[in-house]
């Protein structure tokens, strides 16, 4: 037996899950080829929009949510994982359609596992996560399209939250000069801790907007969208690029076709979910160089017991950066 978050199925008229810390035989996990015992899980946006109910993002219920986590492997029937191997595992699915990492065991195909980096614990892993791996494909990108430091500024959206802070930290620790958006001022002193040269107001892009803007961004990296996204396209410089991984203003682009006819501007889209392996590799691997003293400023920990809370709250814009959940302190 072990204990994992459980989501069952809403009530009647609800759209919000009956949430438990449940005693979870391991006959009920999934089929798969790698069972984990699961060290550490986090809380990304789309958990806490699980866990919640205030987006349909579970496909089936009962439901154990978490799309990420690391551990240790128990058991395995593939030849590429072995007991006591580190793993960890990001997106494929896990905590929407097949049971995830806010349990103290999982059972998945080999497929979805990489190899914990050298130099990264089990927590470090967390501490990034989902948030900090989809920030680091968001780098990568502008870098493949010819982004440079010496470009001039990249404006990063929604900066308070996990994917931000970490865009933030990786950009401004390659030597970017970092802009960040936030809502929060109170948050000023820890995003200049984290690297920003500069700070602007989230109500100057969440706003209806012109189709084109005084050019400012060399590139952006927005986990927003919505008018955000738009407002941060029209104000990129000629031959820009803007990256975008997220929707936390909404998944509509009220804006116009300006920005990429008359500037040149590249919309590039980012997924995490089902990003192939070699980029897997490449992201996890870069990341294994961030310095542990900026995980420890962009992540706090809590027990499983504590993430249906952290869940709302988070999603209320009250948790800066990343939640790392020890899912065996209950």
């Amino acid at each position: 037996m072990f204990k994992a978050l459980m989501l069952e199925q809403p009530e009647a008229g609800s759209t919000a899950p009956r949430v438990s810390i449940a005693d979870v035989d391991e006959s009920q996990l999934p089929d798969g080829e790698v069972t984990v015992r699961v060290a550490y899980s986090t809380l990304n946006y789309k958990d806490g929009l699980a866990i919640t109910g205030r987006a349909p993002v579970v496909r089936k219920y009962p439901m154990v949510p978490g799309i990420d986590f690391a551990g240790t492997v128990e058991a395995s029937v593939h030849p590429d994982f072995r007991p006591g191997d580190a793993v960890i595992l990001n997106g494929w699915g896990v905590g929407e359609s097949r049971w995830g990492g806010l349990s103290q065991r999982a059972r998945v195909p080999a497929s979805y596992l990489l190899p914990l980096p050298a130099g990264l614990s089990a927590r470090d892993a967390m501490a990034i996560g989902t948030a900090g791996y989809t920030a680091m494909l968001c780098v990568q990108a502008l870098e493949e399209q010819g982004v440079t430091p010496a470009g001039g500024e990249v404006l990063v959206t929604g900066a308070n939250g996990g994917v931000g802070s970490f865009a933030l930290a990786i950009l401004a620790a390659r030597g970017y000069e970092v802009i960040a958006a936030t809502g929060r001022p109170e948050q000023q002193d820890r995003l200049k801790a984290l690297g920003a040269k500069g700070i602007v107001a989230r109500e100057t892009l969440s706003a209806s907007g012109k189709p084109l803007a005084k050019e400012r961004w060399a590139a952006v990296v927005d986990s927003v969208g919505s008018h955000t996204l738009a407002n941060a396209c029209a104000a990129t410089r000629y031959g820009g690029v803007v990256a975008a991984c997220g929707m936390a203003q909404g998944l509509d682009l009220p804006g116009s076709v300006a920005p990429f006819i008359l500037r040149g501007v590249r919309l590039i889209g980012v997924d995490s979910v089902q990003a192939p392996m070699p980029r897997r590799r490449r992201a996890w691997q870069a990341l294994a160089e961030v310095a542990p003293a900026v995980l420890e400023r962009i992540a706090e920990e809590i027990p499983l017991s504590a993430a249906p809370e952290a869940a709302r709250r988070l999603l209320d814009g009250l948790i800066p950066g990343r939640v790392v959940v020890n899912v065996n302190a209950v």
